[in-house]
């Protein structure tokens, strides 16, 4: 199941995510083990974006919940817990948005492109109606949620702002020039970069854009990931870089005093034990005893 949920952050929400296991401090209570994907957001604090606790016979004893097994005996279920719910949509949010609103993953946007029209008159509208309507028609025959936002009671500014600030992936703007040149006029809400289209071919040129746009957040996210992980071998290293933000991988005795320690003095905690990776043994940078692999730490939401 964590490789469902890794695959969905990544590929839909185009988040890059650690696989790991939690320390026996930071699992679930009750649980025998707690598996997560986690990532970092955009101000350097860490989130645990999913979970997977594989819960053993603990809750089924304290509230009986059995079966009968195959020697027709009653035995007490073994149990799991999956956790993904709305922390996973606060995780799309603070990975991706800016100063101008949301910004969608072109594979999660409910609407992925908006249409708005540029006309003085009703006449115009009219006109930039018959001419947008073969575009919205092949759009949606490529599987693209497409509105058309021809509503003469917004300023077409207006509307601008309103699907930037949604984070519509792709909106797109007709005017009565357009209509003499037989273009379009793109924007794309990743980069905010505005570039002029011929219209005949539109959709194909649409649908390539979206995967662009999808592909560019994802590395624009992995990026910043990269970017903000650092490496600690010595305790005082890693106070200086815990400061800055990010994840800071170190190694740790495998002690809850340790670790109780850590963060303690300074609010930083272990996310994750990953799973993949390398698997270097060191030496834990507090205390100097031998480590098997470093573990991510961050301070976290």
């Amino acid at each position: 199941m964590l490789d469902v949920y890794a695959t969905f952050a990544e590929e839909w929400l185009a988040m890059p995510v650690i696989k790991g296991v939690k320390t026996a401090s930071e699992r679930f209570a009750g649980a025998l083990e707690t598996y997560c994907i986690e990532a970092l957001m955009q101000d350097g604090k860490a989130l645990q974006a999913g979970t997977s606790h594989f819960l053993g016979q603990n809750f089924a004893k304290a509230f009986d919940v059995v079966f009968t097994n195959k020697e027709n005996q009653q035995e007490h279920v073994w149990a799991t817990s999956w956790g993904v719910s709305t922390r996973l949509m606060g995780a799309l949010i603070m990975t991706h948005s800016d100063d101008h609103g949301l910004v969608l993953p072109p594979k999660l946007a409910p609407v992925q492109v908006a249409i708005v029209p540029i006309a003085k008159n009703g006449e115009q509208l009219a006109s930039i109606d018959a001419y947008v309507a073969p575009m919205v028609a092949a759009l949606r025959g490529k599987g693209i949620t497409v509105k058309y936002d021809n509503d003469d009671k917004r300023k077409p500014g207006w509307k601008f702002s309103e699907y930037e600030f949604k984070g519509y992936p792709v909106r797109i703007a007709v005017g009565p020039r357009d209509m003499e040149n037989g273009t379009v006029e793109v924007a794309r809400r990743d980069t905010l970069e505005k570039q002029v289209m011929q219209a005949a071919g539109i959709a194909e040129k649409v649908e390539h854009l979206l995967q662009a746009i999808q592909d560019n957040l994802y590395r624009k996210a992995l990026t910043m990931r990269e970017e903000g992980t650092h490496v600690a071998d010595t305790y005082d290293e890693f106070k200086a870089l815990i400061e800055k933000g990010g994840f800071v991988l170190a190694h740790w005795d495998g002690t809850p005093e340790t670790e109780e320690r850590v963060k303690n003095e300074t609010k930083a905690t272990i996310r994750c034990i990953p799973l993949e990776g390398e698997r270097k043994p060191g030496k834990c940078m507090v205390t100097g005893q031998p480590s098997v692999q470093r573990v991510i730490f961050a301070r976290a939401y």
